[in-house]
């Protein structure tokens, strides 16, 4: 980026500089935009319509669709609906960022008091005593009162535009700090309904895996049965039975998981999880209480950069040290203030006013820098680099984005193949260990192939469950990444 000053001071630029400043110019660098990516797809290869089938659904990629502001509740789950309303008046974290934002309002309100005259008032009253023999004289010293009003003004002219950046660089404050709060605010929203599928899928895998416990302790029972009658070793029963305690096994971990989902719940909520109920509080979370989406938005990537809060925070960054750079650059200029005082005193309070106790006084002071070994220059330098820096930074931050989307996209194109492919590993395994059951009762198979049938049946209900949620949290994660539809929310 071009700068205004290219190499150390001259004594024979203060003539241009003077000229310069009389135009009421900002030095520096006028801020430009970057360039929007040069891009109009996310994924190398082109991205299909539409998903496959799973479950019955397919996702249609929809071009240029809007995210919608309130995108959770497409997900037509009324509890989170509750969740999320709250959370956006009780969150910590929520009310933290909005504080900030707040505070960088005030202080670009107190900014702009350097575009205005400062006026000092001052009003005293002492009692002094003169030493008249300073002067030569050999009076006696007097004792007296002094009372004075006074106020000054001063200003110090904006010539080089040095307060105008540090304003431009207030302003951009502004902005990161709102964007920040946007960020939260989706990200808060998305945490939400993530830890209510996340809580959903493991009080599914725990009925899943309670369903096999009752069918494996009537297994044991069966097997027993055989035993004390003499068909089948004792050994399969304590097979069984060692069966029969692996799958109770997950059940106190899937359990913390969910106790973990509820307590990370009530936090987002602002609540104690003392004071978050599980019974009534997640009533209705379960995988089949959430609709999944079906029209899914994609949006250029040139509107990506202008919609996402980390990249507009980025870019807010970015204009805070292009603005720096102004700063810096201003001060290697003279400044120029202009002052006056006006005021009364007398030694008698009564007198005050009288027209022949007042004073004034005008005043013009230009100071600048002659020697100070580099200081100015390389702060500028500096200033020049950490702007290089933030760009950097900026660009990162939209190659991120991009890559976050298109992962986002080709992971809902495989979760909905994946989950096709568990749900018809589901349905086989439930008939192949329905099949294997009757055998084992009518003394056809035995009871080796009846624990693989079952583990078959368990994994693939359990991965089904998983599957599910994966795609539902994936298509979370994608209204997230195109940046949470919040401009829309303040239209």
């Amino acid at each position: 980026m071009s700068t205004t000053l290219q190499g150390p001071w001259r004594q024979g630029n203060w003539v241009s500089l003077v000229a310069l400043g009389l135009v009421g110019c900002a030095v520096g660098p006028n801020y430009v935009r970057p360039d929007p990516p040069k891009t109009s797809s996310y994924t190398a290869a082109p991205l299909p319509i539409a998903t496959v089938v799973a479950d019955g659904q397919a996702q249609r990629f929809v071009a240029e669709k809007q995210v919608d502001a309130d995108w959770w509740r497409l997900f037509e789950n009324p509890k989170i609906n509750a969740f999320i309303a709250q959370a956006l008046v009780d969150n910590p974290t929520l009310q933290a960022a909005q504080a900030t934002l707040r505070q960088s309002q005030d202080i670009l309100r107190a900014g702009y008091g350097v575009f205005v005259p400062q006026v000092v008032g001052d009003v005293g009253a002492s009692r002094q005593t003169s030493n008249l023999r300073l002067i030569g004289s050999t009076a006696p010293n007097s004792v007296f009162n002094l009372f004075t009003l006074s106020a000054t003004v001063s200003y110090t002219l904006d010539i080089w535009g040095g307060q105008r950046r540090q304003v431009e660089g207030l302003r951009a404050q502004v902005e990161a700090q709102r964007y920040n709060v946007m960020g939260t605010y989706i990200m808060l929203a998305a945490n939400i309904v993530n830890a209510a599928i996340a809580q959903a899928a493991y009080h599914a895998q725990i009925l899943a895996t309670e369903d096999l416990i009752v069918l494996e302790k009537k297994q044991v029972s069966i097997t027993r049965a055989q035993a004390d009658s003499g068909t089948v070793p004792f050994s399969n029963v304590l097979s069984l039975q060692s069966e029969l305690a692996t799958t109770q096994a997950p059940l106190p971990p899937l359990r913390q998981k969910i106790d973990q989902a509820n307590h990370l719940l009530a936090t987002l909520l602002g609540r104690a999880p003392a004071n978050f109920s599980v019974a009534l509080d997640t009533q209705g979370l379960g995988l089949k209480d959430f609709k999944l989406p079906e029209d899914l938005p994609v949006s250029l990537p040139s509107e990506l950069v202008h919609q996402r809060p980390d990249i507009l925070l980025a870019e807010a960054q970015l204009i805070i040290a292009n603005a720096q750079i102004g700063v810096t650059t201003a001060a290697m200029f003279p400044s120029l203030t202009l002052s006056s005082t006006v005021g009364i005193n007398s030694t008698s309070a009564a007198n005050l006013f009288q027209s022949d106790n007042s004073f004034w006084s005008l005043g013009a002071s230009l100071v600048g820098p002659i020697v100070d070994g580099g200081t100015r220059w390389y702060q500028r330098k500096a200033a020049i680099e950490a702007h290089d820096a933030v760009l950097a930074g900026y660009r990162q931050t939209v190659l991120n984005a991009l890559a976050q989307v298109a992962d986002t996209l080709r992971a809902l194109e495989h979760d909905a193949e994946t989950l096709s492919a568990q749900a018809d590993a589901v349905h086989a395994a439930f008939e192949a260990l329905h099949l294997t059951h009757i055998n084992y009762q009518t003394g056809i198979a035995t009871y080796l192939q009846l624990l693989i049938a079952d583990e078959q049946y368990h994994q693939a209900t359990l991965a089904y469950v998983q599957a599910q949620a994966q795609r539902l949290q994936d298509t979370v994660a994608l209204y997230v990444a195109l940046g949470g539809g919040w401009w829309l929310a303040q239209k």
